[in-house]
């Protein structure tokens, strides 16, 4: 089977899977206070500061259960605003009605800024691939008195980390294990203690094989996102001259993520289609591939729904390659032949 769906989730690359299995042996709870349990502290806290290195971040590095945990820490019962195409976590924390627009493109219009209020604005949208101008966008939000939360899931490793007030990292899309994401921040007085482990920000022992999963996966470095864009710009080049529509075109986009509409023919049937060609593709974001609603990332960009409905995602991982791309685009094409000549 082909699997171009690593925007969901990426397999635990090799290096990772080692470095669990060796930290299962320090088996203690870093929070208890004897010999054992300071073993797999230090081992923690080293592993707190590869990874720092890997991000080049100097900062604080909370670890939770995952993305979604961090994002709640970050934006649950503060006075915050999200961007119309984050990702649904972000809505749960911060509620449906306050969204900041974006325009045709994905590119978010910031307008007005109130002091001391939160605005999460992701670094690289989840569906397409997008990416936000955090660089102009923070300054901005500073100079209002705002704060910037930056969910970085999609690009954390594969782009610079911006200058953001709080990030938000997940580790199974970098390489590393699920049931692990991060919290980073330069000051921990934007965030509010709830007792228990990391420096009392929240409750729960530490993962200390995920965390050691992490570290490794981050330093085998992403050495290949420039090959990712390469095949990317192949497979766009072909879905065009065949009919199909890329949605997001004109914005920067990170090179392991695509999202393409093939007129007339549903993301539902494509995906059958797709799988029972030994192909793995999704329609959006995994946590809402299984609903029938419409992208809200697309009905934020101004799509309808019939044309929404009919976009699939292909992202891309360290391994995808030329003859990846090619069976694709042949599977692409031959449901596309079918479905016209129906």
């Amino acid at each position: 089977r082909l699997y171009l769906d690593h925007a969901a989730t990426t397999p635990l690359v090799p290096v990772a899977r080692e470095a669990m299995a060796e930290a299962l042996s320090c088996w203690a709870n870093p929070s208890s206070p004897h010999g054992e349990g300071r073993a797999a502290r230090a081992a923690l806290e080293d592993a707190r500061k590869r990874i720092g290195r890997a991000l080049d971040w100097d900062g604080e590095i909370l670890f939770t259960s995952g993305a979604s945990e961090a994002i709640a820490l970050a934006l649950k019962g503060f006075d915050a605003v999200a961007s119309a195409v984050e990702h649904d976590a972000v809505f749960a924390a911060v509620g449906d009605e306050a969204r900041i627009p974006v325009d045709g493109q994905g590119i978010v219009k910031l307008g007005s800024i109130a002091s001391g209020r939160r605005y999460a604005i992701q670094q690289v949208n989840n569906e397409t691939g997008i990416i936000q101008p955090l660089a102009e966008l923070a300054p901005i939000i500073r100079e209002g008195g705002g704060i910037l939360v930056a969910d970085c899931s999609q690009g954390a490793g594969k782009l610079p980390l911006p200058d953001a007030d709080i990030i938000i990292l997940s580790a199974h899309k970098l390489g590393g294990p699920p049931g692990l994401g991060a919290l980073l921040t330069r000051d921990l007085a934007l965030l509010k203690p709830t007792g228990g482990q990391e420096k009392g920000y929240r409750r729960g022992t530490e993962n200390l094989p995920a965390v050691m999963g992490l570290a490794a996966a981050l330093e085998t470095g992403f050495d290949w996102i420039e090959n990712a864009s390469r095949l990317r710009s192949k497979l766009e080049a072909v879905i065009e001259a065949a009919g199909g529509e890329v949605v997001g075109k004109a914005s920067p986009r990170l090179a392991t993520i695509g999202s393409y509409r093939m007129p007339g023919i549903s993301a539902s049937s494509q995906l059958i289609s797709f799988d029972l060609a030994g192909i793995a593709v999704s329609a959006g974001s995994a946590c809402s591939s299984g609903t029938l609603k419409a992208s809200h990332v697309l009905t934020a960009m101004g799509w309808d729904a019939k044309a929404a409905a009919e976009v699939v995602r292909v992202s891309f991982g360290p391994q995808t390659c030329d003859a990846d791309i090619d069976r694709f685009v042949a599977a692409w094409k031959a449901i596309y032949e079918r479905a016209q000549a129906a």
